[in-house]
């Protein structure tokens, strides 16, 4: 698995934001059963940036704590078979890891939600890590029965890691 990372913003919330990004992505991957090695970009960023993005490619005038942009098209969640018949788009021609897309995760909204749920910057870097994700592999929370299934989704993995509240 490769990630990719770039923090443009610079804040520091006392975590290693590679490490536990890493650690997180690779366990969604084995959770999920991705049959590939993956490869994800993650911006770190402020509210002011976030906020330009988000207005910029949803049309949502707001700062928001995680964008999520896939690489990869779904029939249904984590079904592969686009990307292997798309492979030239899909996966990356010099390593054969599957481009899965880009997590953009605005750290001040990090920090702000860690105190407003009463648990560690950590944990709420994690769970948005493990959100985005969930939505690199095609899962959506558009109805309330796929909102309860990525909230399980996300909380194994948290689990499964012991990054809890």
């Amino acid at each position: 698995m490769t990630l990719n990372l770039e923090d443009e913003y610079g804040l520091e919330l006392g975590i290693d934001y590679e490490g536990t990004a890493s650690l997180v992505i690779s366990q969604v991957l084995e959770e999920e059963g991705c049959p590939y090695e993956a490869e994800v970009n993650l911006l770190l960023t402020s509210n002011e940036e976030i906020h330009r993005m988000n207005r910029e490619y949803r049309d949502v005038d707001r700062p928001t704590d995680v964008l999520s942009f896939p690489q990869v098209e779904y029939e249904s969640p984590v079904d592969f078979s686009w990307a292997e018949a798309h492979e030239r788009d899909c996966f990356d021609p010099d390593t054969g890891e599957l481009l899965l897309g880009d997590i953009v995760i605005s750290l001040d909204k990090v920090k702000e939600q860690a105190e407003k749920y009463g648990h560690g910057v950590r944990r709420e870097y994690a769970f948005l890590i493990a959100h985005s994700m969930l939505h690199l592999l095609g899962y959506d929370h558009m109805t309330e029965d796929e909102a309860k299934d990525m909230e399980t989704r996300q909380s194994a993995v948290l689990e499964h890691l012991n990054i809890t509240r």
